[in-house]
């Protein structure tokens, strides 16, 4: 017989006969009745973790069998090297050996990572300050910190541990980290396509070999999860197009011995196109087919599509949904003809059982309260379980703006048969932002404009905002607070504290000034689910401040109302937002519509804006977006339109390359831009990809025309008025906000227009 030595059995062993020998005092003892227990070899440890750890006390009979149990707890601790156990009389001795105690980490080389990730890292694993000292759990982290440079494509890295002995039986760690240069995806094949090009198909992918702009993308870093991502896209591809067989048929990753250069190369099967021929439903759909029958996204003679398939179960899952049935199942039984190419669909259903919601958990919101999540909801506690009021609680939830994602499980609640809890589960992001704007020019060079807004104060679901113009010419100072729940029924209520002053856009300082003051409540009072009417009043006083360069306007303004004016205007607005997402918005529209009208006061006017925006997405990569803004002012009682509320075009936000507030009628002595009591502007963007990107959507292209003007209040509105100017801008989603940059050039302009082509933002689109 032939034997194996087995170096795991030997140490095992070793372990066994020390345990036997460390402690065989304590285990010849004969049972007696403990007087006394004393603990020595403590260093940092509590005596009272030694004391609750024993399965033996003062007063009870001390046994061998006690010892060993004694022996085994105090070891599970995991906080100390050795134990023996001594008696002394009817004295048991507990010595212990403390475990050295880890007093710090700190990491040597790191540029890829910032070393706050990594001790997060360590610390999932149990390694961080206060811990004990643990060779295994050392060689542990060893291979996590490895992992997440792989994670990163740094396959070259390598991490060498030293262990400082220090006073008071404490060690220090130190992780030396050789980063080297990230592995790069120098070739990336795929073979088996014959009715498409590999070039289309890679274009799918985010990996890639890269390009000038892989220093911003890092597509030409190879990762697991980002190749797993874009084979699940290329399965995408084909089983949308109708090849319902398609397969990868295996996945090859070869890297350089010197770890620097990655070679992928992927195998698929395309199979035959398959036309759907038929659909057919069984199962019990509650005496509702035709109803059903409406919600089939599959087309029979269009070839087949997993989308659409995917989309018909769970549209009928959720229309099962609405009537209680939160277990439904619907099972499409595909019938393949390979002979003739074709593909019959059989949709079986099973509604279950209707059940109700016990309760509604939230769970992620650390700093947001429950009250400003649970107040979004539109499916109640102990009421009939409805799929569209939950997926309705889901998207208001979501529309809050303080959430990265949003997601909602259903659970069966254990022992019963009808219920179910539905647990909210949320993962809050910064809710502070800083908008910045800002443009050049001759004469003012850069101008700058800031505001400071945080839209979930203190969890509190409030919003409170302080918007700031530092310019030389027009300096704003405007608080605002709004409680979106002012009332249990979902009614908000917004306060506003405003101070304008505006100087003509001269370069003499001495010139006149226009300061409005005041402050303002509106209240929001939702009609829909996607409508909001608003009504609200302001306190408003206006000063012309008299100067240089006073424009015959204001002069006979303020002959017939004074220098300071006061009014108190009455506003109605109305919102809807259909947008997917008002931050990088691809499709749906958004509307807005607001009226002041003053019958108190010195002047007596009304004012109106209309705003349409909508995006319709052309492919999964390019958007195109319009948007009409429209102003209209009139004076009442037989009053002229008070100058100072008109409106102003030109720049940022309407007319791009055009000075900001410039297009319209203007003073012919001063040269004074007045603005005018109506404005038009259309704009039309293409959002495309930026080149070398891939399609990263943080970083865009888009190109543009603009068309508008401001028209006086005697004026016609006219074609021939109109400004019209195009060109390219780049978007950006900053850490800070969506970065904006456009260069345009004025394709229709007049000689007295003043021209600005480079302009950029911080927080606001078109």
């Amino acid at each position: 017989m032939t034997s194996h030595f087995n170096p795991f059995r030997l140490r095992r062993l070793v372990a066994l006969t020390a345990l036997a020998w460390t402690s065989i005092s304590g285990w010849a003892a004969e049972p007696f009745a403990l007087r006394d227990i004393r603990v020595e070899g403590l260093q940092r440890v509590e005596s009272g973790t030694i004391f609750a750890s024993l399965p033996v006390r003062v007063g009870e009979t001390y046994t061998d069998e006690k010892g060993a149990a004694a022996i085994r707890a105090l070891f599970a601790l995991g906080l100390f090297k050795d134990v023996r156990l001594e008696t002394q009389g009817d004295v048991l001795v507990v010595i212990v050996e403390e475990r050295a105690t880890v007093s710090g980490i700190e990491f040597v080389g790191l540029k890829e990572f910032d070393k706050d990730v990594l001790a997060k890292a360590l610390k999932e694993i149990g390694l961080s300050d206060g811990r004990p000292f643990d060779k295994a759990l050392t060689d542990k982290a060893e291979q996590e910190l490895k992992r997440q440079y792989i994670n990163r494509s740094l396959y070259g890295s390598e991490v060498v541990t030293t262990v400082t002995p220090i006073e008071r039986n404490r060690v220090k760690l130190t992780f030396t980290v050789t980063e080297g240069g990230p592995a790069k995806i120098k070739q990336m094949r795929i073979t088996g396509n014959k009715d498409f090009n590999e070039g289309a198909l890679r274009d799918l992918f985010n990996l890639d070999i890269g390009g000038w702009m892989s220093w911003y993308t890092k597509a030409d870093r190879y990762s697991r999860t980002k190749l797993n991502a874009d084979l699940e896209a290329l399965r995408s591809f084909y089983l949308a197009r109708g090849y319902l067989e398609f397969r990868i048929d295996s996945t090859q990753v070869a890297i350089s011995p010197d770890k620097q250069e990655i070679a992928v190369t992927i195998n698929i099967t395309e199979g035959e196109r398959f036309v759907v021929s038929e659909i057919q439903l069984e199962g019990n759909y509650l005496g509702k087919e035709e109803e059903f029958k409406t919600l089939v996204k599959m087309q029979v003679g269009q070839p087949y599509n997993s989308e659409t398939v995917a989309e018909t179960t769970k549209a009928f899952t959720d229309y099962f949904g609405r009537f209680g049935y939160a277990f439904a199942r619907v099972e499409p039984r595909p019938v393949i003809d390979r002979v003739n190419n074709r593909v019959s669909f059989v949709l079986l259903a099973e509604p279950s059982r209707r059940a109700y919601v016990r309760r509604i958990l939230v769970a992620g919101n650390n700093r947001t309260r429950d009250e400003v999540i649970r107040r979004q909801f539109r499916q109640l506690e102990s009421a009939w379980y409805d799929g569209d009021k939950i997926k309705l609680s889901r998207d208001r939830v979501d529309r809050l703006g303080y959430f990265t994602d949003v997601n909602v499980e259903t659970q069966e609640v254990a022992g019963t048969t009808d219920q179910v809890d539905l647990t909210l589960s949320v993962v809050e992001k910064p809710t502070g932002s800083i908008s910045l704007g800002a443009g050049f020019s001759s004469a003012e060079k850069v101008t700058l404009s800031f505001g400071i807004q945080q839209d979930n104060a203190f969890g509190s679901g409030n919003y409170l905002g302080i918007n700031v113009n530092t310019s030389r010419y027009n300096q704003t100072f405007v608080v605002s607070t709004t409680d979106p729940f002012y009332t249990p029924e979902g009614i908000s209520r917004t306060i506003d504290v405003f101070q304008r002053t505006t100087r003509p856009y001269l370069m003499d300082l001495n010139s006149y000034s226009l300061v409005n003051k005041g402050i303002g409540m509106r209240f929001g009072v939702p009609v829909t689910e996607r409508d909001t009417v608003f009504l609200g009043v302001n306190a408003e006083q206006t000063s012309i401040n008299p100067g240089t360069n006073l424009p015959n306007a204001y002069i006979d303004f303020a002959q017939k109302f004074g220098y300071t004016s006061t009014s108190l205007p009455l506003s109605v607005g109305w919102a809807r937002d259909g947008r997917d997402s008002a931050l990088v918005p691809t499709r749906g529209a958004l509307q807005r519509f607001n009226a002041d009208v003053s019958f108190a006061g010195d002047v007596r006017y009304v004012r109106s804006s209309y705003q349409f925006q909508q995006y319709y997405p052309l492919t999964k990569k390019y958007t195109l977006a319009f948007n009409t803004d429209i102003g209209w002012g009139q004076g009442l009682s037989g009053r002229a339109y008070p100058i100072f509320k008109n409106f102003y075009v030109g720049g940022l936000g309407s007319v791009r390359g055009f000075q900001q507030a410039t297009l319209g009628p203007s003073d012919p002595v001063t040269g004074a831009y007045l603005g005018g009591s109506k404005k038009v502007v259309f704009n039309a963007e293409l959002n495309t990809p930026f080149p070398g990107a891939g399609n990263d959507k943080t970083l865009r292209l888009y190109a543009f025309t603009d068309v508008g003007s401001a028209f006086g209040e005697h004026e016609a509105v006219t074609t021939q008025a109109l400004r019209v100017s195009a060109g390219l801008g780049l978007s950006w989603i900053s850490p800070m906000g969506p970065l904006r940059f456009s260069y345009a050039v004025p394709i229709r302009k007049q000689s007295t227009d003043k021209i600005q082509n480079l302009q950029f933002q911080i927080g606001t689109s078109f």
